[in-house]
């Protein structure tokens, strides 16, 4: 025991210079304590001023060595400790945001948000039938852990590699082939911990997320598409492949239980937001988990959809705003959003040219038939700069929070 205390005063240590210099500043509080008791008014101030001195070294060092103390576990070093620790603070006075979807769309908008405000969640759908996720589910019966995954990752404060590492896929000839990493992590995490819920919560922990990542349901669900010529699909990776338009979705079993933690997040949550992400096969499979829409329609928080930048084909082709819309009310109720925000702005031609093969094409911006619908619609350029047409996350995270505190001025 005594030698792992004189270890703290090894060269190098950058402790026993701070340690000697608080002794030092309560030796002269205690000789300026002397002089307090003199009888002259002159010696009592020169005493009064001793003490101030030594409380300052004294404070100075207790705080130089706690500094110290702390950097030994921190990667960065002294110099960015008060940054970390000022992010900390602020982002913890962040609004309480709700974001519901999955795919991509989720995981690109949480990135943003999460410099905003460390007070998420994100509600995410379960229901995806391909790829490794819907190859997992089959073997082990349990819910597609794919899009939980790919939020985990947008939120980790852990280094880079560890995102790295979740996201990496398999592609050699293997039995592994075609298999995420992350994937496969939270799958044994689901075996050790007996329970989904908990896997994604000690993975949370292992990524060092910025919020938190919840399941709508852990009911093992599939999801399931009417088309308007009467014809019926199931699995989320299959609903996109017909030629007639979708009528409604549904999952199978119809009823699934809510998460509890999803219900308590939306009746906490200041702001909800629904998408960016496929209509049907991301954000509606959210919705319609029972009494998810309900808790959305009657929180109070206030309700914002992000409409996609583009159609998708077998999905949402020749949609409007206004059609993504109306699709959410009829799964849903009329309460489930107060306003949509939307891009107004037109890809080039040579952006679009990639898209037009896929029959994709720019989602129109009707802005007065929203306004007609009963909902505030708030249209600017969302679009990032390059090849590909989705939406920008830098430009998506400032008109989000530009609407936000627009909401929060009024309600106050």
């Amino acid at each position: 025991m005594s030698g792992n205390l004189i270890k703290w005063l090894y060269p190098g240590m950058r402790i026993k210079r701070w340690l000697f210099t608080s002794i030092a500043g309560i030796c002269v509080v205690a000789g300026g304590a002397t002089a307090l008791s003199s009888p002259y008014s002159f010696v009592k101030f020169f005493g009064f001023v001793i003490v101030l001195c030594g409380v300052l070294l004294v404070l100075m060092g207790m705080g130089k060595m706690v500094v110290s103390l702390i950097t030994l576990f921190l990667p960065k070093g002294e110099r960015e400790l008060v940054n970390i620790l000022y992010q900390r603070r602020y982002l913890e006075r962040g609004p309480k945001i709700v974001c519901v979807g999955g795919g991509h769309g989720l995981s690109h908008l949480l990135l943003g948000l999460k410099e905003y405000t460390s007070n998420l969640t994100a509600i995410v759908t379960v229901a995806d039938s391909g790829g490794s996720s819907g190859r997992l589910r089959e073997e082990f019966n349990i819910v597609a852990p794919g899009d939980i995954r790919n939020c985990l990752v947008a939120l980790a404060d852990a280094p880079a590699l560890m995102g790295d590492l979740f996201q990496f896929r398999f592609s050699k000839d293997s039995e592994l082939k075609g298999h995420n990493f992350g994937n496969l992590f939270l799958t044994a995490m689901v075996q050790l911990t007996g329970d989904f819920e908990k896997a994604v919560k000690e993975s949370s922990r292992v990524l060092a997320i910025r919020g938190k990542v919840v399941p709508s349901t852990v009911t093992n669900v599939h999801l399931v598409a009417e088309y308007e010529d009467g014809s019926i699909t199931q699995g989320e990776a299959d609903i996109p492949n017909t030629k007639s338009r979708i009528k409604r979705i549904f999952l199978n079993p119809e009823h699934s239980v809510p998460t509890q933690e999803a219900l308590e997040a939306i009746e906490d949550a200041d702001v909800i937001i629904l998408g960016p992400g496929s209509l049907y096969t991301s954000i509606i499979p959210n919705l319609i988990v029972d009494e998810v829409a309900d808790a959305i329609a009657k929180s109070g928080a206030f309700r914002i959809y992000v409409c996609n930048v583009m159609t998708q084909q077998g999905e949402t082709d020749h949609y409007t705003a206004s059609d993504h819309i109306q699709a959410l009310v009829e799964h849903t109720n009329t309460g489930i959003i107060n306003a949509c925000l939307i891009n107004n702005a037109m890809p080039s031609d040579d952006a679009l040219k990639r898209y037009r093969v896929e029959d994709s094409f720019p989602v129109k911006a009707d802005e007065e038939r929203i306004r007609a619908m009963g909902y505030a619609v708030f249209g600017t350029d969302l679009l990032e700069v390059g090849s590909y047409v989705r939406h920008d996350s830098t430009k998506l995270t400032k008109a989000l929070i530009k609407l936000i505190e627009r909401y929060r001025v009024i309600k106050r």
